[in-house]
């Protein structure tokens, strides 16, 4: 018998409701809302599920759902989008104030969980060689290496109309949406956010004065139609994968993207976007002022997001499940 396991914020709404299966912190107060306070329960909670009946288990996980407890012989394959935050990034990821400081010793027993917990796959498939490269350095295991589905069919080929440039993200501290605000007011040029979380209260003090409009969540009509008048999209913070540009391209535009992590994986440099070398305001700034959309061609770009849909993924992963369960 065979199940699936997730992370919810790793999956977001790719699994039929009806079919998920919650564990007792659903019955949590303020679940949703008060989810990183509870932070503590979750080892618990995912090692709480009775998979027994299961000889094969697929999870997707950015922190938890590697570390489910499964019968003696069980097939568990593993597909990580990224180490957790807690354990290679602490510092960043849980801050510098009061109360950052008093979480840290809670923090540092976690994050030995995750360690311990990285050892029960049976097999990692990692989400992009940044990840995989993670995967190695902390946890000690190797990775197969399949990038993410993109679904492009919510994108439509935009015409680059408006004269703005774009961010797509969570408002969290560690994406730097803080860089890209500074060097869009240092470049004289109007910045679009969309997304939410809990770092917009900063940003938006940050942003007084400045030609930056916060959307917030928007729908997929909205998303799209942002995307495809934007001159560019900007990734102004390493990420795991880097999944916004190849949103963009599905959009048709191009992305002036962080040479590090998963965007050198997702941007092609003067095929599909830009990149800038240094993480700082005047760096991206100066790339911002020498953008030119016109340089991008927006069926290459579409093509591009082409190459990452969501039934190759479905392919390449069923291939390395059965090929792990036989």
């Amino acid at each position: 018998m065979y199940t699936a396991l997730y992370d919810e914020r790793a999956v977001g709404d790719l699994v039929p409701r009806e079919r998920v299966r919650t564990s007792f912190l659903q019955r949590f107060p303020l679940s949703k809302r008060a989810f990183r306070a509870y932070a503590p329960f979750y080892p618990r909670a995912f090692e709480s599920f009775d998979l027994s009946a299961f000889d094969l288990v697929v999870s997707s996980t950015t922190a938890w759902a590697k570390g489910v407890l499964v019968r003696p012989g069980a097939v568990h394959v593993c597909y990580i989008n990224t180490v957790a935050r807690f354990v290679f990034d602490a510092d960043r990821y849980v801050g510098e104030n009061v109360a950052a400081r008093l979480a840290r010793p809670l923090i540092a027993r976690l994050a030995a969980w995750d360690v311990r917990a990285a050892q029960r796959p049976t097999r990692f498939v990692a989400n992009s060689r940044n990840v995989a490269a993670r995967v190695r350095r902390w946890y000690g295991r190797e990775a197969d290496v399949l990038p993410c589905p993109v679904d492009v069919d919510r994108f439509t080929l935009g015409a680059g109309r408006g004269d703005y440039f774009i961010v797509v993200s969570r408002l969290l501290a560690y994406k730097q949406l803080d860089l890209a605000i500074a060097a869009c007011a240092l470049a004289g040029v109007s910045l679009h956010v969309v997304g939410s979380g809990p770092d917009e209260r900063r940003l938006k003090s940050l942003a007084v004065g400045t030609r930056t409009t916060f959307h917030g969540t928007v729908d997929d009509a909205t998303r799209n139609a942002l995307l495809g008048d934007a001159r560019a999209a900007i990734l102004p913070g390493e990420e795991d994968f880097g999944l916004v540009p190849l949103e963009a391209a599905a959009a048709g535009r191009a992305t002036i993207a962080l040479a590090a992590g998963g965007a050198l994986e997702t941007v092609i440099e003067s095929e599909t976007g830009a990149f800038f070398r240094r993480p700082d305001p005047v760096a991206l700034a100066a790339a911002i002022r020498a953008f030119d959309p016109d340089a991008y061609d927006p069926v290459r770009l579409r093509a591009h997001a082409e190459e990452f849909r969501p039934e190759r993924f479905i392919a390449r992963l069923r291939a390395i499940v059965e090929a792990t369960h036989a």
